[in-house]
């Protein structure tokens, strides 16, 4: 069975890179184009791992993040934020909503899916 990795992004040529590079790789991928679609996709299909924007349409990754933890998905999910925020305290506020990882954009399709794994 393929590892499923659910990416909740809702720019079209990120979402086309990251499912891409993922499927490349025989990752099974499934995806939302706001937090509140991933928040009920994290419930419905219990990923093995979550890829969550930051900077989404409705509530943010960090909301979305939170709200996966504190609902029926697994709380042991891993949850990657991707985000071009690169500001001093960006990665801490991240973390402390619940990630696990932090990758900046531009995404670097030669180190990405390095970076992915060490959280499967």
């Amino acid at each position: 069975m393929k590892t499923k990795i659910l990416v909740i992004e809702d720019n079209d040529q990120n979402l086309y890179l990251v499912t891409f590079i993922l499927e490349k790789n025989g990752y099974e991928v499934i995806a939302a184009r706001d937090g509140t679609a991933g928040v009920k996709l994290a419930i419905q299909e219990k990923p093995d791992l979550i890829i969550m924007d930051i900077q989404l349409p409705d509530i943010d990754g960090l909301e979305a993040t939170r709200r996966i933890r504190t609902s029926e998905a697994d709380g042991k999910i891993p949850v990657i934020a991707l985000t071009s925020y690169a500001m001093a305290g960006d990665r801490e506020k991240a973390l402390t909503a619940g990630c696990t990882g932090y990758i900046e954009k531009p995404i670097n399709a030669d180190t990405f899916i390095a970076e992915v794994e060490q959280y499967l």
